[in-house]
């Protein structure tokens, strides 16, 4: 029994760090890698207090699931342990103070950034906002995250919201799964650029009604813990032609 144990854990381990390396290879497709910077974060199933993160030089397309390092969230790490400093920071901030969270998202996409400096912030003109209905907290800037005395403030702007905006700064999005965390956010620079191409128009531009954003952000809720966990084996089928060498 106890090697059975063994042998899970090992699996599950195995397919948390290929999870990860995917979503940076997804983040990479997307233009949001920015060579080397940024950070995905997955905790460690087999270890809760630990999680997976890049390598600090490697660039996104060179992230593999056997090169990602292995840290402890009550470590204080830098560069000289091979993780990014700020990205260390903010992972282990968000995995130390939502034990829900198994994935969690950092980018700096030029929608997400303009966003984070409009005051309201992301706003219901699209079904791809529906998602972070009353669902998206505000972080104001601090500067480069290196210190740890920002962890506690990053982790009470985010409650229990499925996005943080970091204003002047990036976005970030968490999750209960590698799938559900690149989906947010992959759905939150498209709401961006949705939202920042409509008020570019200058025409006056319809918000969604209050009781029809809380229903359809309801219905997302249940929806990507549903029928859309079949989009994550879709998307690892499409790196498997494109770009495998993840899984290495």
């Amino acid at each position: 029994m106890n090697d059975t144990v063994t042998h899970s854990s090992v699996d599950a381990d195995r397919r948390a760090r290929v999870d990860l390396a995917a979503v940076y290879r997804l983040l990479a497709s997307h233009g949001w890698g920015d060579v080397i910077f940024n950070h995905a974060a997955m905790r460690v199933p087999s270890n809760p207090r630990r999680f997976f993160i890049k390598r600090h030089e490697l660039l996104y397309t060179e992230v593999t699931a056997s090169n990602l390092v292995e840290v402890s969230m009550d470590d204080d790490l830098d560069e000289r342990a091979g993780v990014n400093r700020p990205g260390f920071t903010l992972h282990s901030g968000v995995m130390r103070g939502r034990p829900d969270v198994q994935c969690s998202v950092h980018v700096h996409p030029e929608e997400g950034v303009a966003l984070s400096g409009l005051k309201r912030g992301l706003r219901p003109l699209s079904q791809n906002a529906m998602r972070f209905y009353n669902r998206v907290g505000f972080h104001d800037y601090e500067g480069l995250t290196e210190s740890f005395d920002e962890r506690e403030r990053i982790v009470a702007a985010l409650g229990k919201n499925r996005a943080l905006i970091m204003r002047h700064h990036g976005i970030t999005t968490v999750g209960e799964t590698a799938r559900e965390a690149f989906s947010l956010m992959k759905e939150f620079v498209r709401a961006a650029r949705i939202q920042i191409m409509m008020e570019s128009t200058g025409q006056e531009v319809l918000e969604i009604p209050a009781h029809v954003c809380e229903h359809v952000a309801t219905q997302y809720e249940k929806h990507d813990k549903g029928r859309a966990s079949a989009e994550w084996p879709a998307y690892l089928r499409q790196l498997d032609t494109i770009d495998p060498g993840y899984r290495d």
